[in-house]
């Protein structure tokens, strides 16, 4: 029984060992590369573009990020994108929670062209598949 207790201690002592590990990785923060949709469409929005999202957004939807995987990202600090990047192309700098599959957003970079080219080939990719 003594050595029972002796493994179980030794045990907790390494997992409370890795759990400052692991709240550290998590807290590191990330560049990703995408654009700012609403929780409604996600990643199927189609053709409409920004001025749906913003309308969306205006009308209740949360703000969500969809990166260059199609990857729906709940944004857990919306008001810290801009309205501007409703809708639009951005590279964010984040942190990221795995868990939640959220993030919180330090700083958005409009990038018109990297939102274009993303949204283009998810529009691609949906007529395919019908």
């Amino acid at each position: 029984m003594k050595r029972f207790a002796i493994v179980i201690a030794m045990g907790g002592m390494a997992v409370m060992t890795a759990l400052p590990s692991l709240a550290t990785e998590s807290s590191k923060s990330h560049t990703m590369s995408g654009y700012i949709s609403d929780s409604k469409c996600g990643a199927t929005h189609m053709g409409s573009g920004a001025a749906c999202v913003k309308k969306c957004i205006a009308g209740g939807e949360k703000p969500v990020f969809v990166d260059h995987k199609k990857n729906v990202w709940a944004i857990d600090n919306p008001k810290a994108v801009p309205v501007s990047d409703e809708g639009e192309g951005v590279d964010v700098t984040v942190t990221v929670d795995a868990t939640k599959k959220s993030i919180h957003v330090e700083n958005t970079k409009y990038s018109h062209e990297k939102g274009e080219k993303i949204r283009k080939t998810m529009i691609a990719k949906v007529k395919s598949d019908m």
